[in-house]
Formats: C-alpha cells, structure tokens, sequence
C-alpha cells in the first residue's frame, strides 16, 4: 500500500510521540540501584536545581510537591485529577485561540482533503498555486491560522511531560494507592496476581484514551454531514482509512504503555483523557456558537 505524505507525515509524529513517551520514562532519575529518585515534601527547589537540572526544578519539582501537600487530604487519585484539571485549564485559557484553530483545523479536514483530491496528480506550478490559494480562502473563512496551531504542542509539551514526571516521582503516589491499588504496580503484573481491580483501572484508562482520540473524528463527521446537508450532497469524509489506522496504532501503543508501566499512569492517563474530551466538546460549542453567529450575521 503506498503512503500519502498526509500519511507518512503523520506516521512520523507517531513516531516522535511515542519516541518522547519512552524517553520521558527513561530520563526519570534514578539512584545507584537503579530506584526513581523521589521528590518528598522535604526536597527543596534548591536541592533539585543544584543536583539535576532546571527543567526538574522548575517545572516537576512543584508539580510533584503539589500532589504530595494535596494526597493526605483529598487520596492520591484526588491529588492526581485536581492537577490535571487545573493545568489542563491553564493550558487551555493560554492556548485558546490556538486551541480552537487546532480544532477546526480537525474539524475542515474532509474539505481540505476534497481539495486534495481536486489537484491530485497535477504538479505544474499553476494547479498548485490554485490550491494554495484554495486551501488559504478555507482557512480564512474559518478564521485558522496554521502556523498558530504548532504553539499549543510546542507549549503543552514540556508540561505534560513534566506532569508525567511528576507523577512518577512524588513520594505521595510512589507509596500511595488508588481504590485499594499500589500505584507502583503495573497492571500487567496486578491482573496476573488476579487483583481484578487492576484490570478495572486499565480498562477505564483504554475507554477513555479511546473517547479522547476518536470524538475529535466523530464531530469531525458531524460537520461534513451538516455540511452535506446544506448543499444537499453525500458528506466528504477525507481518507477515512488512513486516519483510522493512525489512530489504532496510537491507542495500541497507549494500551502497551498503560499494561507495562505503573498504575499510577494509567490513572494519570484516564483523568486527562477526561479533561480532554470535556475541553473537545466545550471548545466545539464556542466554534458552533460562532458559526451560529457568523450565519445569522449573512
């Protein structure tokens, strides 16, 4: 089967995803035995900054304390959703405008495939500065910057995986539990002791990583109906196909992930995929909500 550069595009994000995933674990410090090196409520900002490095001190070292001041009042699973909530909104009021061009850029991909299509196979210079400007006069009536769009990664990035780290390493989830779970243990190794609970953990984690990665595509397709609707046609739903291998190839890897490592990933996992799905949806109503406008305006 020969790959689209869409695709192969795509697969190379993969690719570098799961790449910062695993190095994300690898580079967790850990002592001359091998241990992960804890952040306790006595680590101080001074100690992780002069014994590892900036990025430890000044992005996991509060994220950690904060879930370690937090987990003996509210459980370590409490601990875990009250940060992500709170640095997902933060992100989020950061990031808005780049995080709605993000999503409408997701939601116009069956017309930007369509126009795709139209100029597939036509490389002479004329056809591809007719799709330029084609592709261009979409964004604009959607009011999308591309380039835009690159900032949420570029600013999401270092501090998810600084909450990944965080996660890891603070005292209170290292010896904590969740519904009766040890945190440290893998779900693998918990469903082969038979703790059924682990097998709970991980299939919520699986549920909701998988709402996170598909409503995006399932709204998707709502507006290319509503869209077909309108001028009284099939909806254009792109190179469905393709997507769709992509996105069972992220949510296998993510199942690997969430068996192999510790159950406090999973259960990391499971409240941001929440977070996310609710950010998707509140972010599609503003969009529909400015569209509604924008129709009523004409």
């Amino acid at each position: 089967m020969k790959l689209s550069r869409r695709t192969k595009k795509i697969l190379a994000a993969a690719v570098l995803i799961s790449s910062a995933v695993m190095m994300a674990g690898c580079t967790v410090p850990r002592d001359s035995s091998g241990n992960i090196i804890l952040i306790e409520r006595a680590t101080s900002f001074s100690d992780i900054f002069h014994s590892e490095n900036w990025f430890s001190a000044i992005f996991v070292w509060p994220l950690a304390q904060f879930i370690n001041i937090l987990a003996p009042r509210i459980g370590v699973g409490g601990a875990i959703a009250l940060i992500t909530i709170l640095i997902n909104g933060i992100l989020a009021i950061a990031t808005l405008k780049s995080t709605i061009s993000t999503q409408e850029m997701q939601l116009i991909q069956p017309e930007v495939a369509r126009i795709q299509r139209k100029y597939e196979g036509r490389d002479d210079r004329n056809s591809q500065m007719k799709m330029a400007a084609e592709m261009q006069k979409l964004y604009a009536e959607h009011d999308i910057h591309p380039m835009g769009t690159m900032v949420v990664t570029f600013i999401q990035l270092p501090i998810l995986m600084a909450m990944y780290m965080a996660v890891e390493r603070s005292y209170a989830v290292y010896h904590g539990t969740f519904l009766g779970v040890n945190l440290q243990t893998t779900p693998w190794k918990g469903m082969s002791s038979g703790h059924w609970m682990y097998l709970v953990i991980f299939l919520i984690m699986t549920l909701c990583q998988t709402l996170s990665m598909f409503v995006p595509q399932w709204l998707s397709k709502q507006r290319a109906k509503k869209e077909a609707e309108k001028h009284h046609r099939k909806p254009d739903t792109g190179n469905d196909r393709q997507q769709k291998i992509m996105q069972i190839y992220m949510l296998v890897m993510v199942v690997i992930f969430g068996l192999t490592l510790p159950s406090a990933m999973a259960v990391y996992w499971t409240f941001n995929s929440l977070v996310n799905v609710v950010k998707t949806l509140l972010v599609q109503k503003y969009i529909d909500k400015k569209q509604a406008e924008k129709e009523g305006a004409r």
